[in-house]
């Protein structure tokens, strides 16, 4: 049986999504490693938009990099 031309870019399109989802989002382990609330970092508790420190955040992998930036 032959494959549809269209699955194959199909498939590699959600193997693509779910290995950058996985990755993208913050974890409870931050805020108990960091001792600080999610707001340090977002925008907003519920937001996934990230604020100058945040930014700072996921390029350093310390608060205390970017504790002094706003």
């Amino acid at each position: 049986m032959k494959m549809p031309k269209w699955l194959f870019p199909v498939a590699m399109a959600v193997c693509g999504l779910v290995i950058n989802v996985s990755h993208s989002y913050g974890k409870p382990e931050y805020t108990k490693k960091e001792k600080k609330p999610c707001v340090a970092c977002h925008t907003s508790a519920k937001s996934k938009d990230l604020n100058a420190v945040g930014k700072c955040y996921e390029k350093s992998k310390s608060m205390a990099d970017c504790a002094t930036k706003k």
